[in-house]
């Protein structure tokens, strides 16, 4: 893939545009403000006003309502992607046909079709196009998935995730405005919470160990409309090698979280050891946010990784700073677009084998798949 300098003839220091400026999008924007390297130039949003007041927050020059319009600025290299799923592939492939980079907020599309396409627009059109997948930046996870390659666990058996959604007062939830949730209701979307948030796990557990999954057993159920209780079993190209998924519905427990009223636990078991990831999206535990523990014959340690940063919201500055490293410097993009399609794949399998109660290859999953009864 060419840098940025070679494409656009530009000194090398990208100007983004941000498309999208709701509910997330200062979670997405804060990381290209902060970073020397780049200018955030412009923003636009279809809400009159959203993107004049998002861009004087950001310091961006210039905001936009119609996205042609941003698209057609020889003044912007690339965009940052932020608006609802199921806008992702015609704005995707309208940035691309500008010849803009682009980066996308998860899930890609929704299907694996609307994915496959963007995918070989991008690729076609000569520009990055990768998926911006917070988890993967965030510290503890990636200090794990080090340690896990360094050998501290020795070789990987098991891989638990769980994720558990309740209540918080934090200020940046009650400060969320409704109409970015209402079309995650209905049938602008493929399904629920096991979509629109679990992808970021799905793409955890493809990531850490670095191997497909081939196999999935699940139990899906539904609670409140939109949150969907889960236990998952993956099977992955490595006999050895066994996950699973736990996803609990908790609402009458409160619980610490400067965002979202919900947290997540990583477990990684290995033949010497193992390794917790004890926290992300909140603060739920009083423990170190990595803790290594090793069993080996002449000797048995607890390491606690305290020093480790911890915050939701630095995988989403580390993220955007990843981009700015793939067009500065031409580095890979994490995550590609066909890493976002194995993650999409999986989640489809979750539905497809809750649907059927049998065994489902992701792998297998060429459109998508939507849960029984959904929409609500």
């Amino acid at each position: 893939m060419d840098t940025l300098t070679s494409v656009s003839g530009t000194s090398g220091r990208p100007r983004i545009g941000i498309v999208g400026a709701g509910n997330i999008a200062s979670l997405n924007a804060n990381g290209y403000v902060a970073d020397p390297r780049c200018d955030l130039v412009a923003v636009c949003d279809p809400v009159e006003g959203r993107a004049a007041a998002a861009a004087a927050a950001w310091g961006a020059t210039r905001a936009f309502t119609d996205l042609d319009a941003m698209l057609a600025d020889p003044g912007i290299d690339a965009v940052e992607v932020l608006t609802p799923t199921h806008l992702h592939r015609r704005h995707v492939l309208a940035a691309v046909a500008a010849g803009k980079h682009v980066s996308c907020q998860k899930p890609l599309a929704n299907s694996v079709v609307d994915a496959r396409e963007m995918a070989a627009a991008a690729e076609s059109a000569g520009v990055i196009l990768r998926v911006s997948e917070c988890y993967r930046h965030y510290p503890p996870l990636e200090r794990a998935r080090q340690l896990i390659r360094d050998g501290a666990i020795g070789t990987p058996t098991h891989i638990r995730l769980r994720t558990v959604v309740g209540q918080t007062n934090s200020a940046f939830q009650a400060g969320l405005q409704a109409d970015g949730y209402t079309w995650r209701l209905d049938a602008n979307s493929p399904g629920g919470h096991l979509f629109d948030d679990m992808i970021h796990k799905y793409a955890v557990a493809l990531w850490l160990v670095e191997a497909d999954i081939v196999s999935v057993q699940a139990i899906v159920r539904r609670r409140d409309h939109f949150f969907e209780p889960c236990a998952a079993i993956f099977e992955y190209e490595d006999p050895g090698l066994l996950g699973t998924m736990e996803v609990s519905y908790a609402p009458a427990m409160w619980l610490r979280s400067s965002f979202y009223g919900a947290d997540e636990f990583f477990e990684i078991q290995g033949d010497e050891g193992f390794l917790w990831v004890t926290r992300c999206t909140g603060e739920m535990l009083d423990l170190s946010p990595v803790v290594l523990y090793q069993g080996r014959e002449h000797g048995q340690t607890t390491t606690t990784f305290s020093e480790v940063p911890s915050a939701w919201d630095l995988g989403f500055d580390r993220s955007a700073s990843h981009f700015i490293d793939a067009l500065v410097d031409g580095v890979p993009a994490e995550m590609s677009a066909e890493e976002a399609i194995k993650a999409m794949q999986l989640c489809f399998a979750v539905y497809q084998a809750g649907n059927g109660g049998s065994a489902v290859d992701p792998r297998t999953i060429a459109d998508q798949v939507v849960p029984d009864g959904w929409p609500p």
